[in-house]
């Protein structure tokens, strides 16, 4: 089931490639209408993520981030004392006012040492980016401790739904100001569908549950995952450069 891993990511044309990083940044900030917009949207994300810590007797609960950005989901877990975050991009987090809260900062989750050590282990529209998903997700599966969940929210990508409400916001944004087509940063970004990354969630972990944002799986924009207990077999079998 893994032929296609790992994904190669499309190129981007040189015009694209040439406001990719004010792009980014502009997205992860909110900084413009549409990007402002589905960041409220995306607060379900966030949530249903943290949904676990709401009281202080959470606090405890040692966590690790997968694709941490600029430490956003941090407002959501305001209690959590232990957390760790997995992040290659250091600009963005470099000024957060919440890095003071970060324990551990990996670059890869291949940094870490393979051993169980976190209670949750979480990701907020981080896995459809990934292009090595099942090596990431056999190597969350082994960090885990014995009663931890992974917990995961991700944009229903290639659903109808998904696109057609991109394509009428970010997509018609960036085409007025750009006169690009966002069609093509999004194939670039956005390498896993929704249906790939529940595919591998279901084929490492024994218990995997799944909540959308929407009607069903095929009307949403939004799935969230809680997954546990980790066939630990197939986590170490998985091909790793860190195993």
């Amino acid at each position: 089931m893994f032929k296609n891993f790992p994904k190669q990511r499309p190129p981007l044309p040189a015009a694209i490639q040439a406001i990719y990083s004010s792009q980014y940044k502009s997205n992860r900030n909110g900084s413009t209408t549409a990007a402002s917009l589905a960041q409220r949207m995306e607060e379900w994300l966030h949530r249903k993520v943290a949904s676990d810590v709401g009281s202080p007797n959470d606090a405890y609960k040692v966590t690790l981030e997968l694709g941490a950005g600029t430490l956003n989901q941090l407002k959501y877990e305001p209690n959590l004392i232990t957390y760790d975050i997995v992040e290659p991009f250091r600009d963005l987090f470099r000024d957060s006012p919440s890095l003071s809260r970060i324990r551990n900062v990996f670059a890869d989750i291949s940094e870490i040492p393979c051993s169980p050590g976190y209670d949750r282990i979480t990701s907020v529209a981080v896995l459809e980016h990934v292009c090595n998903l099942p090596e990431v997700i056999a190597k969350a599966g082994l960090l885990l401790n014995p009663n931890g969940v992974f917990r995961a929210s991700i944009p229903n990508e290639g659903t109808f739904l998904w696109t057609l409400g991109w394509k009428l916001t970010t997509g018609l944004e960036f085409k007025l100001k750009h006169g690009l087509d966002y069609g093509i940063l999004m194939k670039h970004e956005h390498v896993n569908t929704a249906d790939e990354i529940e595919q591998v969630l279901k084929h490492f972990f024994k218990d995997v549950s799944c909540k959308v944002f929407g009607v069903c799986k095929g009307i949403a924009l939004y799935r969230y995952f809680e997954c546990k207990n980790p066939q630990l077999g197939l986590c170490n079998e998985f091909p790793s450069s860190s195993r």
